[in-house]
């Protein structure tokens, strides 16, 4: 069973690690990839939404079912016909996420019972948050390629770091096997 896992773990690692190579040389195809993603994401709710229009029982929850399934299904196609101005939309919104969580975190810091340390650390990943907002909605152009090849750098680190566990357990699961049959 952990030789399973493990090269699950090992397997797992390497993709993520030729996923990160391929967005940090290639982030443009890395930014069309989540505008892709993003309009099949849209059609997908669209037929979700549409399901649900004619599952209800009254008028009225069919007709907003149905307006939202057109939305979503306009939202999918106008991905796909202009995917630079999507790319930027979609980095302006993680550019405001980045916004609201670092003022969360930094208002999170102030409450009440927590230690200095945990301030501390709230404080400083706020300003992170707030300043990589900053930077993205500054050059959202610019914040697409950054969003790509921080993409790419997290995915390697990901993808080593599940290749590094994959390997310990293989190796815990050969040295529990040399255990277990001593004992026998």
């Amino acid at each position: 069973m952990l030789k399973s896992k493990s090269t699950s773990l090992i397997l797992l690692g390497v993709l993520g690690v030729i996923v990160g190579i391929i967005a940090i040389v290639w982030p443009n195809v890395t930014i069309l990839a989540l505008v892709i993603l993003f309009a099949v994401y849209a059609f997908i709710a669209a037929a979700l939404q549409t399901m649900r229009a004619f599952s209800s029982a009254t008028a009225g929850p069919v007709f907003g079912h149905l307006l939202l399934a057109l939305i979503d299904l306009a939202a999918g196609v106008v991905a796909l016909v202009w995917p630079a101005p999507t790319a930027l939309v979609l980095v302006l919104v993680v550019a405001i996420w980045a916004f609201v969580a670092g003022f969360a975190e930094i208002f999170a810091a102030f409450q009440s019972g927590e230690s200095a340390g945990t301030r501390a650390m709230f404080i400083v990943t706020g300003l992170i948050s707030v300043a990589f907002g900053v930077v993205l909605s500054a050059r959202p152009d610019i914040g697409a390629v950054t969003l790509a090849l921080l993409f790419g750098l997290f995915s390697m680190v990901y993808g080593v770091s599940e290749i590094v566990v994959g390997v310990q357990m293989r190796r815990t699961g050969k040295t529990l096997q040399a255990v277990l049959h001593e004992a026998a």
